[in-house]
């Protein structure tokens, strides 16, 4: 006698369909972005929809694999944008690498500059010595 958990079926199989959603991008992230490159009165049949999401976390995956596998042979274990970039160039993807590697220099610059910026903000009257740090997210830091 098979136990039944739910009405579509055996608990194997809803635990393989589960992590088959856990590898994928959600399905409404991926219709936002393709319907930003399309008309304003297009649409997007639910099909084509799971089409992409399929493709485009298969690419993710692919991509990560390849940037994994150069990490495990320099016996580092986080994956970085450099690495991405790289496995994109290495898998034959130069297209989109060099234009990957521009837009994460010019990140890494505004994220530099905006750590660096929110360290040296005084915010006044925070303290009677004034020296309270403005983290830029409505908080400040007060030294003990």
């Amino acid at each position: 006698m098979e136990d039944n958990i739910g009405p579509s079926g055996s608990g194997d199989e809803q635990a393989a369909q589960f992590k088959e959603q856990d590898r994928l991008l959600p399905i409404a992230n991926v219709g936002r972005i393709m319907k930003q490159i399309l008309p304003p009165n297009a649409k997007i049949s639910k099909e084509a929809k799971e089409r992409m999401q399929e493709c485009v976390s298969e690419f993710i995956s692919f991509v990560t694999s390849e940037a994994s596998d150069k990490c495990k042979r320099e016996r580092r274990k986080t994956v970085n944008g450099d690495d991405i970039c790289w496995a994109l160039g290495n898998l034959g993807f130069d297209e989109y690498a060099g234009p990957l590697k521009r837009y994460l220099h010019k990140y890494r610059e505004v994220e530099g500059d905006r750590g660096n910026n929110n360290n040296n903000q005084v915010v006044e009257g925070d303290r009677e010595d004034g020296q309270g740090i403005d983290q830029g997210n409505g908080s400040t830091s007060r030294p003990f």
